[in-house]
């Protein structure tokens, strides 16, 4: 059987193990909003293993390509936006293909008659 991604189950040792980071990385990280692990009634962090490829983003944003932590937030922001929109995409497609469906298909020749207007011819008015 397999564990549902965003099922929060490290808690921050053991999150920080999996990534190579430190603990008070993470910390960081969550107070500047870039992570936001689950909490425990007793206020202990757990971190699923979609914080942890958000955390392996973060770092691969930071390390290899040089980007701050406030260019880093706006960055993953502008991704999940992309997602979303993506999705929304997706959504708004099968609600088109499903309303397509529903319309009566006509005979050839009526779907491709168009109404044409002849142009006005200009009246020639004589003045005397």
């Amino acid at each position: 059987m397999q564990r549902d991604s965003t099922e929060p189950v490290y808690v921050i040792s053991v999150a920080a193990k999996l990534v190579q980071c430190h603990p008070q990385t993470l910390r960081m990280y969550e107070r500047e909003g870039l992570l936001s692990p689950e909490r425990t009634r007793q206020n202990v962090r757990l971190y699923s293993d979609d914080d942890l490829e958000r955390v392996r983003q973060v770092r691969r944003l930071t390390q290899e390509l040089g980007v701050n932590i406030a260019g880093v937030a706006v960055i993953l922001d502008l991704l999940e936006q992309i997602l979303d929109l993506q999705e929304e995409n997706v959504t708004l497609q099968a609600e088109q293909a499903r309303l397509t469906a529903l319309v009566p298909r006509s005979d050839a020749s009526s779907s491709s008659r168009r109404i044409r207007r002849r142009p006005r011819q200009a009246r020639i008015v004589e003045i005397e």
